[in-house]
C-alpha cells in the first residue's frame, strides 16, 4: 500500500541543469575566482535549490578534477549529479558528455584518455578525434553527449557540420532560449534545421532541442536557459538517457512545459472488496492500467465510476456496471476514496468517498463536507467501460450530447433565452385556452337570451310585466352593492400585498457588512432603504385608516340597501300571490317562473358586453404569442448560426481526421411524435411518413392548419397529403395547434470518418452510418480525445479497433492531449503505453483472491521492472513488445 511518504512511482518533469561548472571555470573566461572551492560549491547550491533545479551535469572543459566535491554536497541534499565534461572534437565543435550518477572521478579520467586530447594537461584543447568519432566513442562509454551551444561559437549549427548534426547517435543540441526565438537567424536556417524541415540537416528524428547555458557563477544557474526539463520516474542516468529516445514526449525547454489547469484524479484509495488495500496515485498525463484477464481491470475502473456516481451509457452497460459493483463490492460492503483536483473549482483539491449502500460524499481540501457533487467537480469526465463507445454510435442523442460538449459556448447564450419564451408560450397558451373556455360560456349563455326573452314576452301578455317590472331593478341592485363592497375588499388586499413587500434591510446588517470594503457606501444605502420603509409604514396606517373610515361610511349605506331591497321582495311576494292561476299553476308559480326568467335575462344582458371584452383579451393573447414566436424564431436562426461557425472551427481542431455536418432543427422525430399521439382519425405511422420528410417548420404547420382547408389543400402535394390525412388534420382541436407550434426541432450532427490515413492523400470522409463497427469506434474516439480539462478514462479502448490505426493515429493524439489533460486507460494493447509514454503503469495481478498493485508493479515505462511485466502480460507478449520497443527507440 502507497503511504502519503511513499517516492512517486510515476513519471514527471524534472528540471535538469546540464552544464554545471566547478570554480576555476571561470578563469576559463579571463576572470579571477574570488571564492573558495567549498563557499562556490555551497552557493551553487543554495542557489540550485532556490532554482528548483533536482539534477545537475558537470561540464568543466576536458577535466574532472572538481567532480567528487560537488557530487558529494549536491546528493547529499537530493540532487542527482551526471558528472562530465565538455570537450571539443578536431574540428572544433564542442560537446558535452555526462555519464551515469555513480562514475568514479578515476574511470572518468579513463574516459578521458581514450579520447586523444591534443594536451591532456589543458583541457580546452580539442580531441584528435572528428566529431562522428567522439559520439561514438562516448557512447560505446555509456555516457550520453549533446552539441554545446550550437547555434553559437564553435557549435554544430554554427560551423554548418550538417553531417555531424544528422549523426545518428548524436540526440541533442543546446540552443540558448525557445526554438521561436530562433526564427529569422541565420535566414532562419536554425529553427528549420531543429523543426527537422531543412533538407540537407533532414534526419531520421529530428534533434532534441535543450536549454543547458554555461553555469560559471553561482547566480547563472537561476537563468532560465541554463535548465531544461527531463520526464522520468526518478531521476537517473539510465531513464535520462531513455528520455532522449523518446524526446517529443520527454524533454521539455524550460518554457515549453504549460501550465497544466486541467482536473486530475490525484490518488484512489479502496478498503473491502476486491480491489481491498488498493492505494495508487496516478499521474495528471497518460496512465494505464494493465494485467492478465480477470484481474480486475474493469473493477477498478467501475469503482471509479461508482465513487462519482456517474451513468453508463446503455442498459447493457449499466447492466454490467451494476454486476461488478454487486459481485467486488457489495460483498463486503466497500469503499472508495478519490484525492481529485478541479479545473472547474480553480484548481482546488477535494476527496471524494462512497461506500457500497451511500451516496458519495465530498469533503473539500479543509476536511469540511462540502455541498458540492462529484458531477459539479467533474462536470466535463468522460468514463467510458467496454463496447460503450460503441453504444454511442448507435446512439444518435449520445453522440449528440458528446459533441456539444467541444462546442463553442456562444451559441449556447441563446439557450437561456430560447427556455424563457418556451415558458411565456406555454403561458399564453394556457392564458389562450382559459379565455376561449371563459368566452364558449359567455357564448352558451348570450345564446340563451333571445329565447329567455321571447318567454319573458309570453308571460308579459297575462299582464305580469308592470307588476314585476322591478326585478330586474332588483337584481340590478344586489350586483352594484355586492361590487361596492368587493372593491373595499380589492383594495384592503393591495394594502396588505404592499406591507408585505416592504424594504427589509436586515441583509445590511452591521455584523454582514463587518470587514467589507465599502460597508460605508452599503451603509448608506441601507439608511435610504429604512426611511423609504418608515415613510411606507406611515402611508399604509393612513390608507388602513382611510379604509376603516369609509368601510364606517358604507356600512350603514349598504345595510340600507339590503333592507330595501328585502322590503321589496316583501312587496313582490304579495304581488306575486295576486297573480291569478292559469295553465294549471297557481298565480306564485307563474310569478316565480317569470321572476327567475327576469333574473336570468338581468344576469346575461351585461355577458354580451363581456363577450367583446372576452374576444378582444383573446386577440391580444394571440398577437403576444405571434411576438414570442417572432423573437423565438430569431433566437433560434442566431444561434443556429453561431452553431454552425463553432463546428466549423471545431473541424478545424479534427484537422481531417473526422467531419462533423450540422443540420439545424434536422430531428423531426419530436414532430412525427405529437402527430401519433395526437391520435388523428383514421391516421397511423405509417400515414405520416410525411413528416419525416419535410423540411416544414411545426408553426407552419400549425398555421396552416388554422388557416383551414383551402390552405392546407393548397399544401397537399408538396407534402403529399392523401384525403384521408387532409380531413383528420383539419379536426385537430385548437388546443393541439397550440402545442404543436411550440414544438422545438432539434438539430442534428452528422459524424463522417476519413477512412485515408496516410495524410498526403485526399480525405474521403464517409459517414458514420455507412463505417464497420471499428470505424464508428475510431470516429467517436477522436471526438473523445479533443481538449477537455478534465480526464478520460477508458477500459479497453482498443477494442473493435485495430493495431495500425491504434499506432499511427489514436497514440499521435494521446501523445500531443496528455499534455493538458489526464487519461487513464485500462488496455491488453502494447501500443498504448509504449508508444504513448504513460507516465504511470499500474500492474494488476492477483493474490488470495484479491486484485493488487504494489509499489514495485507500477512506474512508468523507464523503470525496468515495469517493463519487463509488460512485456508479459500486454498482448502478443515479450517479442511483440521488443518490436514496438524498438520502434519507440529503446536500445
Amino acid at each position: 500500500m502507497l503511504s502519503s511518504h511513499t517516492p512517486s512511482r510515476k513519471a514527471r518533469f524534472f528540471k535538469c541543469a546540464l552544464q554545471v561548472n566547478p570554480a576555476r571555470y571561470i578563469e576559463y573566461r579571463g576572470k579571477t575566482q574570488t571564492l573558495s572551492e567549498d563557499d562556490y560549491n555551497q552557493q551553487m547550491l543554495s542557489a540550485a535549490q532556490e532554482a528548483g533545479i533536482e539534477v545537475i551535469g558537470l561540464a568543466d572543459h576536458g577535466s574532472v578534477d572538481a567532480v567528487d566535491k560537488i557530487r558529494d554536497l549536491f546528493t547529499q541534499q537530493g540532487i542527482v549529479v551526471f558528472p562530465g565534461f565538455e570537450i571539443a572534437s578536431s574540428e572544433k565543435i564542442h560537446f558535452v558528455c555526462l555519464f551515469d550518477e555513480t562514475k568514479t572521478s578515476q574511470a572518468l579520467e579513463r574516459i578521458l584518455g581514450c579520447l586523444r586530447l591534443l594536451d591532456p594537461q589543458e583541457g580546452t584543447r580539442p580531441s584528435r578525434l572528428s566529431a562522428e568519432q567522439l559520439i561514438d566513442e562516448i557512447n560505446k562509454q555509456g555516457g550520453f553527449i549533446f552539441a554545446a551551444h550550437s547555434t553559437g561559437n564553435n557549435g554544430v549549427l554554427q560551423c554548418k557540420s550538417n553531417h555531424v548534426w544528422q549523426y545518428k547517435g548524436l540526440l541533442a543540441a543546446q540552443i540558448p532560449g525557445s526554438i521561436d526565438d530562433l526564427k529569422g537567424v541565420e535566414s532562419d536556417f536554425y529553427r528549420r534545421a531543429f523543426l527537422n524541415k531543412d533538407l540537407k540537416y533532414r534526419r531520421e528524428r529530428a534533434m532534441a532541442a535543450i536549454n543547458a547555458a554555461d553555469v560559471a557563477q553561482p547566480d547563472d544557474i537561476k537563468k532560465a536557459n541554463a535548465a531544461c526539463l527531463i520526464k522520468m520516474t526518478q531521476p537517473c542516468f539510465a531513464s535520462f538517457k531513455q528520455a532522449f529516445l523518446d524526446a517529443d514526449s520527454r524533454v521539455r525547454l524550460n518554457t515549453d512545459k504549460p501550465e497544466n489547469y486541467a482536473s486530475a484524479i490525484e490518488r484512489m484509495r479502496m478498503v473491502g472488496g476486491y480491489l481491498d488495500g488498493l492505494d495508487i496515485q496516478p499521474s495528471e498525463h497518460l496512465n494505464a492500467l494493465i494485467g492478465g484477464r480477470g484481474t480486475g481491470k474493469s473493477t477498478l475502473i467501475e469503482c471509479i465510476r461508482f465513487v462519482l456516481n456517474l451513468e453508463p451509457v446503455g442498459k447493457a452497460a449499466k447492466a454490467q456496471h451494476d454486476a461488478v459493483l454487486k459481485n467486488n463490492l457489495g460483498r463486503e460492503k466497500a469503499w472508495v476514496e478519490i484525492t481529485l483536483r478541479s479545473a472547474t473549482m480553480q484548481g482546488r483539491q477535494f476527496k471524494v468517498s462512497r461506500k457500497w449502500g451511500d451516496q458519495p460524499i465530498v469533503q473539500d481540501d479543509q476536511g469540511h463536507i462540502s455541498p458540492h457533487e462529484p458531477s459539479d467537480l467533474l462536470p466535463g469526465i468522460e468514463l467510458y467501460g467496454q463496447n460503450e463507445i460503441y453504444e454511442i454510435t448507435r446512439n444518435p442523442q449520445s453522440r449528440h450530447r458528446l459533441i456539444k460538449r467541444f462546442l463553442a459556448e456562444e451559441p449556447h447564450r441563446f439557450d437561456a433565452t430560447i427556455t424563457q419564451v418556451q415558458r411565456k408560450l406555454e403561458d399564453n397558451r394556457a392564458a389562450i385556452l382559459k379565455a376561449l373556455q371563459q368566452r364558449s360560456t359567455i357564448e352558451e349563455d348570450v345564446e340563451q337570451l333571445p329565447k329567455l326573452q321571447d318567454q319573458a314576452t309570453q308571460f308579459q301578455t297575462l299582464g305580469l310585466h308592470e307588476k314585476l317590472k322591478i326585478i330586474p331593478q332588483l337584481e340590478k341592485e344586489k350586483q352594484h352593492n355586492a361590487r361596492v363592497q368587493a372593491e373595499i375588499d380589492r383594495i384592503r388586499e393591495a394594502i396588505a400585498s404592499l406591507k408585505d413587500s416592504l424594504p427589509d434591510s436586515a441583509f445590511l446588517s452591521d455584523k454582514v457588512l463587518e470587514g467589507l470594503p465599502h460597508a460605508n457606501l452599503l451603509k448608506q444605502q441601507r439608511v435610504t432603504l429604512d426611511q423609504i420603509t418608515s415613510t411606507l409604514n406611515q402611508g399604509i396606517q393612513q390608507l388602513a385608516q382611510q379604509i376603516q373610515q369609509t368601510e364606517q361610511s358604507i356600512t350603514p349605506v349598504y345595510q340600507q340597501i339590503q333592507a330595501g331591497i328585502r322590503t321589496e321582495e316583501q312587496t313582490l311576494e304579495k304581488a306575486l300571490q295576486a297573480i291569478p292561476a292559469s295553465q294549471g299553476k297557481t298565480g306564485r308559480e307563474i310569478g316565480s317562473e317569470y321572476q327567475t326568467l327576469l333574473q336570468k335575462i338581468a344576469q346575461i344582458q351585461p355577458q354580451q358586453t363581456a363577450l367583446e371584452t372576452r374576444q378582444a383579451q383573446i386577440n391580444a393573447l394571440y398577437d403576444q404569442r405571434t411576438k414570442l414566436l417572432l423573437e423565438r424564431s430569431e433566437a433560434i436562426s442566431a444561434h443556429s448560426s453561431m452553431l454552425q461557425k463553432s463546428v466549423k472551427q471545431l473541424n478545424r481542431k479534427l484537422e481531417q481526421k473526422v467531419q462533423l455536418t450540422l443540420h439545424n432543427e434536422g430531428n423531426r422525430q419530436p414532430l412525427f411524435d405529437f402527430l401519433v399521439e395526437s391520435k388523428l382519425e383514421a391516421v397511423g405511422p405509417k400515414r405520416l411518413a410525411w413528416v419525416t420528410e419535410g423540411d416544414f417548420s411545426p408553426t407552419n404547420l400549425a398555421a396552416t392548419l388554422r388557416a383551414g382547408e383551402d390552405t392546407l389543400q393548397k399544401q397537399k402535394k408538396a407534402w403529399e397529403l392523401s384525403p384521408t390525412v387532409m380531413k383528420a388534420l383539419c379536426q385537430m382541436p385548437e388546443s393541439r395547434l397550440l402545442h404543436l407550434e411550440e414544438l422545438l426541432l432539434p438539430d442534428t450532427l452528422a459524424i463522417a470518418l476519413n477512412v485515408i490515413h496516410d495524410d498526403a492523400q485526399i480525405p474521403d470522409f464517409r459517414p458514420l452510418e455507412d463505417l464497420s463497427t471499428g470505424q464508428q469506434c475510431t470516429a467517436v474516439l477522436h471526438l473523445l480525445l479533443m481538449d477537455n480539462l478534465d480526464p478520460l478514462i477508458l477500459d479497453q479502448p482498443e477494442d473493435n479497433l485495430d493495431n495500425a490505426f491504434i499506432a499511427e493515429r489514436i497514440v499521435a493524439e494521446l501523445r500531443r492531449a496528455k499534455l493538458n489533460r489526464q487519461f487513464l486507460f485500462a488496455t491488453h494493447n502494447a501500443n498504448i503505453p509504449v508508444f504513448g509514454d504513460a507516465e504511470w503503469i499500474g500492474v494488476l495481478s492477483v493474490a488470495d483472491k484479491k486484485g493488487r498493485i504494489t509499489p514495485e508493479q507500477q512506474g512508468a515505462i523507464d523503470v525496468p521492472a515495469v517493463q519487463q511485466m509488460a512485456a508479459d502480460i500486454l498482448e502478443g507478449g515479450e517479442n511483440a513488445f521488443n518490436q514496438r520497443r524498438e520502434k519507440y527507440g529503446y536500445l
